[in-house]
């Protein structure tokens, strides 16, 4: 068992679909990453959700002027988590990007760090970790456990959240799982 707590990033139909505006080409490759890590964190998981809120506010609107097909309610099948992934039971939703949140902070024990894996290295992951890490929580990114908007914003975004060493840590899965447990 990996010491910590995962936090599966936005494994949602919405970046799965290669027909949606926001699919993430290698989500396929994040979700088998994502189902070797489950196993080492046994009930330390948190899969999240990103959510059009009901009423955008400030720059919000124009976001979702941008994006008019993400207005959509909370149930609409684009938010659902993908496939395998949709009977997990400890979901976070969030209408933001980063899923710092009270909530996830809550589920972390004292001194736990934030593995985080999933969709869009370059958005939803990135925000989460430079929020945590600002809050002083140790966060490392399984980076092939990650996918992007495409393979040059995923290489970017790792690049620059390997930049806060040693408050995020860029590492692999091998790495992760080959760490000695608590």
């Amino acid at each position: 068992m990996t010491a910590g707590h995962l936090a599966v990033i936005d494994m949602q139909r919405v970046f799965a679909d290669p027909a949606s505006p926001w699919a993430a080409p290698r989500f396929a490759d994040a979700a088998a990453g994502v189902r070797t890590l489950l196993p080492a964190f046994a009930a330390r998981v948190t899969f999240t959700r990103f959510l059009a809120p009901e009423r955008p506010t400030g720059a919000w609107r124009a976001y979702y002027d941008r994006w008019p097909f993400a207005r959509r309610p909370p149930d609409a099948e684009l938010w659902d988590l993908d496939g395998e992934f949709a009977p997990q039971a400890d979901v976070l939703d969030t209408t933001t990007f980063g899923k710092w949140t009270p909530e996830l902070a809550a589920r972390l024990g004292p001194g736990d760090r934030l593995v985080l894996a999933g969709v869009s290295t370059d958005c939803c992951v990135l925000s989460t970790a430079l929020a945590a890490a600002d809050a002083g929580t140790e966060v490392l990114v399984v980076a092939d456990a990650c996918a992007g908007a495409d393979d040059d914003s995923h290489l970017k975004a790792l690049q620059l959240m390997d930049l806060y060493r040693p408050l995020i840590q860029v590492t692999t899965i091998a790495r992760l799982l080959a760490e000695p447990g608590p």
